[in-house]
């Protein structure tokens, strides 16, 4: 079957192939109404498919980004994603999506396979584990955006949330309802958020003048939460209150108390960092630390967007820190006894 060109389509509406051209790159400045009208209704006949290919080869830009998450199953991952994708679409851009398990080995060969394919840019949850290729791209200008995660040794625009300020926040609500024993869980702190989430439960302490006991602080992998807690629950003085640093430990730390009959908040009280879409019709309903997810998203394909389009040269900060808010719901906002 003999492939439809762009010069079958001109044809056809009786226009130049250069006025097709203009058409499909959505060049509409001298062109009426009619004329694409012809061409529409041309292409639609011929069922022509433009040759993007070929396209890109030409304008040097595939029209597409790429997205390297690092853990596709938090939900915070998704919801900036789907931002990304959103405002990718409303520019007439394409994102492919890679899920790293916050593997180096596996980042790596998404970079070079995605950079391979020509996509025009990057969005990366960096594991941290690539410095080098981090590097290698900054000084290349290659457009890159860093989410949730701060990399200090490179300077490219990185879109963090105020994880410190806002773990502060919420241990302060938990001592002014009483709690004392406050423990907190999160993955291991090899990461930006994580270290800097425990940095802030550490200072709320220290300023309310409250023991750091060495034992209520959890970071260990996912799979070994379970064990962790129940060591933590076997303690003669047991935590009254428990911050989960992000989705899969509150996950770990449900599991936990309900294997164990106990409840929230009337044996222990929880907050958990992150977007947990149930919060707010759960029974109890829990207390978040919400991120702006969707926000964030959309701020990283702008920035990303400006790189790709108009090359431009970093400003003096290139770190944008959007504010968390605190939703205070019954997990936590009973005082305790």
């Amino acid at each position: 079957m003999k492939r439809i060109t762009m010069a079958d389509v001109a044809k056809a509406a009786g226009v130049s192939k250069s006025t097709v051209s203009q058409f499909l790159n959505k060049r509409y400045e001298h062109m009426g109404e009619e004329t694409k009208e012809k061409i529409r209704e041309a292409i639609e006949r011929l069922g022509y498919h433009p040759n993007y290919i070929a396209r890109s080869l030409k304008q040097k830009r595939t029209a597409m980004i790429g997205i390297i998450v690092a853990n596709i199953t938090h939900s915070f991952s998704t919801e900036i994603s789907r931002a990304i994708e959103d405002f990718c679409h409303e520019h007439d851009m394409h994102a492919i999506v890679c899920n790293a398990d916050d593997d180096p080995v596996k980042e790596r060969k998404y970079i070079e396979m995605l950079r391979a394919r020509q996509v025009d840019g990057l969005i990366l949850f960096p594991t941290g584990g690539n410095l080098e290729l981090y590097k290698q791209m900054e000084q290349e200008r290659y457009p890159v955006v860093f989410v949730d995660r701060k990399i200090s040794e490179v300077n490219i625009r990185t879109i963090v949330v105020n994880n410190k300020e806002a773990t502060y926040q919420a241990v302060a609500h938990l001592i002014e309802k009483g709690h004392r024993d406050i423990a907190i869980i999160t993955p291991p702190l090899t990461i930006y958020p994580r270290i800097e989430r425990m940095n802030g439960y550490k200072q709320a302490l220290n300023d309310y003048r409250i023991p750091i006991k060495q034992e209520y602080m959890i970071s260990t992998e996912i799979q070994r939460m379970i064990s962790e807690l129940s060591r933590l629950f076997a303690l003669p003085d047991k935590p009254t209150a428990l911050v989960a640093g992000n989705d899969l430990s509150f996950f770990e730390v449900m599991k936990f108390l309900k294997e164990n009959g106990l409840r929230v908040p009337n044996n222990v009280a929880v907050v958990v960092f992150d977007n947990i879409p149930f919060a707010s019709f759960s029974e109890p309903t829990m207390t978040t630390i919400a991120q702006p997810a969707y926000a964030m998203g959309k701020k990283a394909a702008e920035l990303l967007l400006q790189q790709i389009h108009h090359h431009e040269e970093l400003p003096d900060s290139n770190l944008y820190t959007f504010p968390c808010t605190l939703m205070i719901r019954e997990s936590s906002s009973r005082a305790l006894i």
